[in-house]
């Protein structure tokens, strides 16, 4: 397993990651298999999705804050980041990918992206590849 940290630097954004998995992969000596990319954070989450048009992230991004709002009445959780956690969870804590030729196999479009949902913070990104 590798794992590399990142610094986001708004309290919801998304940050590509697509060439930090591609340069793990290209180290592991891997030509064929399967990577899982997992964030071991509560509030933060990975996802793939569009990475040739930045509207696409504005929009998921405004959708999450209409859809799960910051301050809500009725959320309990005392560090005052329910929904951040909510959103996490909605997104999901790992993608597994998989791996041709020596590297990732998205479409034409596609990028992975660490999601964050709590920031601005130092985050961690676990890639474990499993592969010959």
């Amino acid at each position: 397993m590798t794992s590399f940290d990142l610094h986001t630097r708004r309290r919801n954004e998304f940050v590509e990651i697509t060439d930090d998995v591609r340069r793990v992969i290209r180290a592991s000596g891997a030509r064929q298999g399967i990577c899982v990319v997992y964030c071991p954070h509560t509030t933060a989450a990975i996802t793939v999705n569009e990475n040739a048009d930045p509207d696409v992230v504005h929009d998921m991004l405004l959708w999450f804050e209409r859809t799960v709002p910051h301050v809500q009445a009725g959320f309990r959780h005392g560090e005052g980041n329910s929904d951040s956690h909510i959103k996490a969870s909605l997104v999901g804590p790992s993608v597994t990918l998989l791996i041709d030729n020596g590297d990732l196999v998205l479409g034409r479009w596609q990028g992975v992206y660490f999601c964050e949902f709590d920031g601005p913070r130092t985050r961690t990104v676990h890639v474990q590849v499993v592969g010959p």
